[in-house]
């Protein structure tokens, strides 16, 4: 069994759904990323090298490093004079298990362009480009570009980044915990765009459209979060995190939902959040149909044998308050 908190707020914090502990801060991880593509965003970056939409969602990805994702990182590290070695993120191979084996078969080693945070971190090197700051240190938190970034998501959380346990993500760049709550009212912000500044308010709308408009970006073929908002159909935009976080901006309904696997395994995370979207009204019944080898994924044995499924058990819990 896997233990589980979770949170959904409307954009005026009031409270949707509450399961478990909601105001003990959790490292977003790459749940963050959306903010961080809409900070580049906010600082004129998209104008200033004349950014397409799939390249703005692929800022916001963890990318399964399929060659049409190498493609967008490369072209924005191009349009702001730069090349893959400008990136630290480090190196591993695709996610998704076709490049990889056709990267081995090509007698190809993977970049750091493959890398699943690098499109974010090609954004942070814009953003960098876009203030003059320096695009050497663009890891360090003292750096502007991550001083931007941080202020940015605490704005959007409604918390004080004074006061954020700081950690240092799998990708090297700064990483922030803030309370399910907190980071519910982000997702609800992106949602709706209600409760920020003007310049924020567009920032958001430019990541939040990206990433409904390219959601194969924001992940890869057959990942739960581009299949959720193609199923969603331009209702949901979903960014997965590390260690069982995962977040959601319902956006007819102006709902941030984020939830935390204590354990910090992924495999509950996508039964978790079907179930908690269908008690919200956030998907329908024929929408979490689609959904059903996410929501209740089936476990097999070495010899091919389907032994077992996961699934939310408790799904009496996840009402709407």
């Amino acid at each position: 069994m896997h233990q589980v908190a979770c949170c959904a707020v409307d954009d005026r914090g009031k409270v949707a759904l509450s399961v478990g502990s909601v105001d003990a801060p959790v490292f977003l991880r790459s749940s963050a990323k959306p903010f961080i593509a809409a900070t580049v965003m906010a600082s004129g970056a998209r104008e200033k090298f004349g950014f397409e939409v799939r390249e703005i969602a692929v800022m916001a990805a963890s990318h399964s490093g399929e060659p049409f994702h190498v493609a967008a990182v490369a072209s924005i590290l191009r349009k702001i004079g730069m090349d893959a070695g400008a990136l630290q993120c480090g190196t591993h191979a695709p996610y998704d298990e076709r490049a990889a084996a056709d990267l081995q078969a090509g007698g190809q080693a993977p970049s750091a362009l493959h890398n699943n945070c690098s499109g974010k971190h090609a954004g942070i090197l814009a953003l960098c480009k876009a203030i003059g700051a320096d695009p050497a240190t663009y890891m360090d938190v003292d750096n502007p570009a991550q001083q931007r970034i941080l202020a940015f998501c605490a704005r959007m959380s409604d918390d004080d980044a004074r006061r954020w346990p700081l950690g240092v993500d799998g990708c090297g760049i700064p990483v922030y915990a803030t309370p399910l709550r907190n980071a519910a009212l982000s997702f609800a912000r992106l949602a709706t765009q209600h409760g920020v500044a003007d310049t924020d308010a567009r920032a958001l709308r430019v990541v939040r459209d990206a990433m409904i408009e390219y959601p194969e970006y924001i992940a890869g073929t057959g990942t739960f979060d581009t299949e959720l908002m193609r199923v969603g159909d331009g209702s949901i935009a979903s960014k997965a995190g590390a260690e069982g976080v995962h977040a959601v901006s319902s956006i007819p309904q102006g709902l941030g939902f984020v939830s935390k696997v204590l354990d910090g395994g992924p495999r509950g995370r996508a039964p978790l959040t079907v179930a908690a979207l269908r008690a919200l009204g956030s998907i329908d019944a024929a929408q979490a149909t689609k959904l059903a080898s996410f929501a209740r994924p089936v476990v097999y044995n070495r010899a091919g044998r389907a032994v077992g499924e996961i699934r939310a058990r408790d799904v009496a819990v996840l009402k709407a308050k």
